[in-house]
C-alpha cells in the first residue's frame, strides 16, 4: 500500500483523501444523528405512522430547526379511531420551509397568544392597549374564550404545543354552554364548532368533539321557524331565537344561514344524529325552489314567510360565505355532491354576468347589486373570492378552469392594489372604482383595517395553485406591515386609518386574527404538503375539516339511507 501511495500524484492523493473524509463523515453522522426509534410511539391501529414536520421540542427556536416526530394520541375516542380506520389518517403534511418568514409569523402568533393569555384569558377577545378582556354582541354577555377555541388549530400547526395544551385545559375545565347568553348562530358555528372540530381531527382529543356536540345541540332551537331557515341569534339557555334588528324586514342573512353545511355534515358523521345534516339540506332545497332575480341570491330571506327581503346581492359581507360553502360542500364530499357544485356554478355565472366588471384602469372588481343597480364598490371581505375562484377552477364547466384561475389572479391583483395604495400598505375595509379613484377608500368609516385575513387567504390559494412568487412577496409585505403598524406591547390592534402615517388604534385583537390571518400567512410560507388541499377543506374561519369520502359512506338522514 505504501509503494502504491508513493506512486500517486499529488492531485490523486487529494481526491482519495476527499473521498475517505466524506465516507467517515457520513458514518459519523449516521451514528450520532439518526433518530432513535425507541423514542417514537406508534398508533395501535394497524396503520402507517403519520409523519409531520416542524413540531419539535418546546423551545423558542422550534421553527428554525425542522424536527420529525410521530403524532401520538392519548384519550382518543372510538369515533376518532373509526375515522382513522375508515379513511386513513388525515394528512397534515411533512414540513415547513425553514425561512425567516415562517419564524416571523410564529413569533407574531406567540406574541398575540401570550398577550391574550396574560391580559384576557377566558374572555372572548383582547383589548391590547387597555390590556384587558373584550367581547362583542355576537357572543352575548358570555365569556366563552373565543380566542382560545379559534386559535387552537393554528397553535397545533405551528408546533406551539405548550400553548395548545393550555387552551385544551381551559376548555376542559371552563367552557360551558349552559349560560344565559344570546349568541350569533353563524359566528358560534364557524368559530366554536369549526374550531373544536378542527382541533379534534388534528389532535384526536375527545374533549373537543364532546364540546362541539354540546354546543351544536344548543343551536338547534334556532331552526324552529315556519320555514326552517334559522334565526340569526339564539339564547343558549332558553333556546329563544330572533333576528338582527337592522336586517331588512326581519330577515335572516344569506351568509349566515348558508354557512352551516360543512360543520353540520361533520356533526352528523361523528354523532350519527341525522338532524344536523337534515337541517342544512332543508335550507338547500328551499333555496333551490325560490325565484332568483337575474339568477342572483338576495342577501335577505324572511324565516317566517320564506320571501326575499331587500334585493341586495353581495359577494362580500352578508353573502360571501354562502357561495364559498357551496363549493366546499362539493370538495368536502370528495366531489360527489354534484348538486352543490351545480348550484355554485350557476351562482358564479350570474355573479360574473352582473357583478364583475373591469375598471378604467384595468382592475377587475366585484361590485354589489342593489335594486337593479351595480354599486362600484368592493369590500375587503369580498377579496376572499379570488381564492374561491382558484379553488373552484378544477371541475368548472365547459373547460373554464383556466378562465377561473385567471379571474382569481385578477381579483388578487386588485386587492393587492388596495393595500399598495395606502400609506401603511394595509387594505381598507372597502374601496371604490369611480370618479377617477380606483381601489381607494373614500369614506372615513371605510379606511380602517381590523386585522382581516381575506386578502392573505387569496394569496395563499393563488400560491398553492400557481406557485407564482409574487403571492409570497405580497404576503410578506402584508406581514411586515401588520407587525410594524398593528403590533403593540399587549398584542395586535386594528388601525382606524390606513392612509395616515400616524394611525390610531381600535384596541381590539380579533379572534380571527389568530384563527385566519396568521394561519394563512404561516401556510403561505410553508411547504405545500402542510395541510394539502386534497385532504382538507378550510371552513370560512380557516378551520380545516377533512374530506369525507361519501361515495363509501351513507350519512344518517341522507336520501340514500331513506
Amino acid at each position: 500500500v505504501l509503494m502504491f501511495s508513493a506512486t500517486l500524484r499529488l492531485s490523486e492523493k487529494f481526491i482519495l483523501l476527499l473521498i475517505l473524509s466524506a465516507f467517515i463523515t457520513l458514518c459519523f453522522g449516521a451514528f450520532f444523528f439518526l433518530p432513535d426509534n425507541s423514542k417514537h410511539k406508534r398508533f395501535d391501529l394497524g396503520l402507517e405512522d403519520v409523519v409531520i414536520h416542524g413540531q419539535g421540542d418546546h423551545d423558542e427556536h422550534r421553527h428554525s430547526i425542522v424536527v420529525i416526530v410521530i403524532i401520538t394520541h392519548t384519550k382518543k375516542s372510538a369515533d376518532f379511531n373509526r375515522y382513522r380506520l375508515n379513511f386513513g389518517p388525515p394528512i397534515i403534511g411533512i414540513g415547513v420551509d425553514k425561512s425567516y418568514s415562517v419564524n416571523l409569523i410564529s413569533h407574531m402568533m406567540k406574541h398575540a397568544w401570550d398577550s391574550y393569555r396574560q391580559y384576557g384569558w377566558g374572555h372572548n377577545e383582547l383589548k391590547p392597549l387597555a390590556k384587558k378582556g373584550h367581547s362583542t354582541n355576537i357572543f352575548g354577555n358570555s365569556q366563552m374564550g373565543a380566542t382560545i377555541v379559534d386559535a387552537l388549530d393554528s397553535l397545533y400547526m405551528m408546533g406551539l404545543h405548550d400553548e395548545f395544551k393550555d387552551g385544551q385545559e381551559w376548555i376542559e375545565q371552563n367552557l360551558d354552554f349552559s349560560v344565559n347568553a344570546e349568541v350569533s348562530v353563524f359566528e358560534v358555528n364557524i368559530r366554536f364548532i369549526g374550531g373544536l372540530l378542527a382541533a379534534y381531527y388534528l389532535s384526536g382529543q375527545e374533549v373537543f368533539k364532546v364540546k362541539a356536540v354540546q354546543l351544536a345541540e344548543k343551536l338547534l332551537p334556532a331552526f324552529n321557524t315556519p320555514t326552517g331557515i334559522p334565526w340569526a341569534m339564539v339564547n343558549l339557555k332558553s333556546g329563544v331565537g330572533r333576528n338582527w334588528g337592522w336586517a331588512s324586514a326581519g330577515s335572516s342573512i344569506l351568509a349566515e344561514f348558508g354557512t352551516l353545511h360543512m360543520e353540520f355534515v361533520h356533526l352528523t358523521y361523528l354523532t350519527g344524529n341525522p338532524a344536523y345534516y337534515q337541517k342544512v339540506m332543508h335550507i338547500r332545497k328551499l333555496l333551490a325552489k325560490m325565484d332568483r332575480p337575474n339568477g342572483l341570491y338576495p342577501n335577505y330571506l324572511n324565516p317566517r314567510t320564506g320571501r326575499w327581503g331587500q334585493h341586495h346581492t353581495s359577494v362580500g359581507g352578508l353573502g360571501d360565505s354562502f357561495y364559498e360553502y357551496l363549493l366546499k360542500a362539493w370538495l368536502m364530499s370528495d366531489k360527489t355532491d354534484t348538486e352543490a357544485r351545480k348550484t355554485y356554478d350557476d351562482a358564479i355565472e350570474a355573479i360574473e354576468r352582473h357583478l364583475i366588471r373591469k375598471s378604467n384602469g384595468g382592475l377587475t372588481f366585484i361590485g354589489e347589486w342593489k335594486n337593479g343597480h351595480l354599486e362600484r364598490k368592493m369590500g375587503h371581505l369580498t377579496c376572499f373570492a379570488g381564492g374561491m375562484f382558484a379553488l373552484g377552477a378544477d371541475g368548472s364547466p365547459d373547460d373554464k378552469a383556466g378562465h377561473y384561475l385567471q379571474l382569481g389572479a385578477e381579483i388578487a391583483h386588485t386587492c393587492h392594489e388596495s393595500y399598495d395604495r395606502t400609506v401603511l400598505k394595509l387594505g381598507p375595509e372597502a374601496f371604490k372604482f369611480d370618479s377617477g379613484l380606483e381601489a381607494v377608500a373614500v369614506r372615513q368609516n371605510e379606511k380602517y383595517y381590523i386585522l382581516r385575513p381575506e386578502v392573505i387567504e387569496t394569496y395563499w390559494y393563488m400560491w398553492r395553485f400557481t406557485h407564482d412568487p409574487k403571492y409570497r412577496q405580497w404576503g410578506w409585505e402584508a406581514a411586515q406591515a401588520i407587525d410594524k403598524y398593528c403590533r403593540v406591547s399587549g398584542g395586535f390592534s386594528g388601525v382606524k386609518d390606513v392612509y395616515s402615517s400616524n394611525p390610531t388604534y381600535d384596541d381590539v385583537q380579533q379572534s380571527f386574527f389568530l384563527a385566519e390571518t396568521l394561519k394563512y400567512l404561516y401556510l403561505l410560507f410553508s411547504s405545500d404538503d402542510l395541510m394539502p388541499l386534497e385532504s382538507w377543506v378550510f371552513n370560512t374561519e380557516a378551520h380545516p375539516l377533512p374530506v369525507l369520502h361519501l361515495a363509501n359512506l351513507t350519512l344518517p338522514g341522507s336520501q340514500a339511507q331513506r
